[in-house]
């Protein structure tokens, strides 16, 4: 089960074109090159950058993902998560990414 975050952080070559991802995703298409910023499946992590083509896999199909962001290719996944975290640590002095965005 997807869950969409409802102000979602998008890296700057998305912008244009996420609404039509989202779309994308809900249908089950394959889609090469955008990555899922997410809550992490393992609480050791701060979050998940998840290629989006991977949705496809039964692992995903069956588990609960917790969309923050999107972002075209993994470098930007990258940029977006760590100002992300940026952001949490900044305004809290913590990395409660849960709490934050919650």
């Amino acid at each position: 089960m997807i869950i969409w975050s409802e102000n979602l952080i998008l890296g700057e070559t998305i912008k244009k074109k996420h609404r039509k991802v989202i779309h994308a995703i809900k249908k089950g298409r394959w889609i090469s090159g955008v990555y899922l910023i997410a809550y992490p499946s393992n609480p050791a992590n701060l979050l998940d950058l998840i290629p989006a083509k991977e949705l496809l896999f039964p692992i995903y199909k069956r588990s609960e993902i917790h969309i923050l962001g999107l972002a075209n290719g993994k470098k930007e996944a990258e940029r977006v998560a760590a100002e992300m975290i940026k952001e949490v640590y900044q305004k809290t002095g913590g990395f409660r990414i849960r709490d934050y965005f919650g």
